[in-house]
């Protein structure tokens, strides 16, 4: 489907190796905006999908997105452009390293649905597989980069592989970033944890607690969790 349509937005995807899936609309609707933020970087845009998002549910006043392949940019640029938000969404053909070397501003959010497969294989396809693999943007990197750009009330959000989610959290505590929402999501009642979403200030909470999200009852029957994260943008929710 080139097409994947939102209420207030639609994304052309056609040209990018990874299509819109519930990560990317999870992390979307479930990243904090409490702190009123100005400015939004978007690391590894892909189609733009939480940059558009963020634009939706903010008044981020700067939405800047960074994406390394250049179709996936190219469509991005494309997709900002046919938004309502067209005047606050800009993208960077660069990857993390070279945007780094002139880093422009301190951002309030800094939002990544990071490629995360670290195992040694690869496919045939080299574009998908520099979106999914993990070598493409190490968690390091990732880390490093919020660190140096996040503001004093900054938000960092992620959604990666609950198996990493230990991990992580060390990476961040190493440059004093702290967990300050986890919400651990499963495809449904009776399956293992799959995911987790991170956000991380520059200050600890004495007590944290982590939450659970299902997505799905049974096949197509979403939970009410589910439903009233996400009603804002899909279509038929």
């Amino acid at each position: 489907m080139a097409t994947f349509n939102f209420k207030q937005f639609s994304v052309q995807q056609d040209k990018c190796a990874m299509k819109i899936g519930t990560d990317s609309v999870l992390l979307g609707s479930w990243c904090p905006i409490e702190n009123n933020p100005f400015s939004v970087l978007d690391i590894g845009a892909g189609t733009g999908v939480l940059s558009l998002m963020l634009a939706q549910r903010s008044h981020a006043e700067q939405i800047d997105a960074i994406e390394i392949d250049e179709d996936a940019y190219e469509q991005c640029v494309e997709n900002f452009e046919s938004s309502p938000w067209s005047d606050r969404l800009f993208c960077f053909h660069a990857s993390l390293d070279e945007f780094l070397e002139e880093p422009e501003d301190e951002y309030d959010i800094i939002i990544s649905n990071p490629p995360f497969y670290s195992e040694d294989y690869k496919t045939d396809n080299s574009q998908r597989d520099l979106a999914r693999f993990q070598d493409a943007m190490p968690f390091e990197e990732l880390v490093e980069a919020a660190d140096l750009l996040l503001s004093e009330n900054g938000i960092f959000a992620v959604i990666i592989p609950f198996k990493e989610e230990e991990r992580f959290v060390d990476l961040c505590a190493e440059v004093e970033l702290f967990p300050v929402k986890v919400t651990r999501v499963k495809g449904s009642h009776t399956t293992p944890i799959v995911r987790s979403l991170l956000a991380f200030k520059r200050y600890e909470l004495s007590v944290l607690t982590a939450d659970e999200l299902v997505i799905e009852i049974n096949r197509h029957e979403y939970t009410d969790d589910y439903i009233n994260l996400t009603k804002d943008f899909y279509l038929k929710m």
